[in-house]
């Protein structure tokens, strides 16, 4: 990618994490960049959107191990 493409593809980037900041999606840069880089690979932006959504309601996985304090659980790393 030549220097102008790769600031371009930067300053979009950043116009598009910023308006996912007003509008309060909770998406990292990261995050939003394997996303609008699948869209530029052709896939569905509307399935992507559903997908980031089901994955959301998903509960945690379950730790095998936990920690218990008064009544709070806290998860302990592997």
């Amino acid at each position: 990618m030549d220097p102008e493409a790769a600031r371009n593809a930067r300053e979009s980037l950043e116009l598009a994490f910023h308006m996912s900041n007003i509008l309060e999606t909770g998406l990292d840069r990261h995050t939003l960049s394997v996303l609008v880089a699948l869209c530029e690979m052709g896939l569905n932006p509307e399935s992507l959107a559903a997908l980031v959504k089901e994955l959301r309601r998903e509960p945690p996985p379950h730790p095998t191990t936990t920690t218990t304090t008064t009544s709070t659980t806290i998860p302990t790393l592997p």
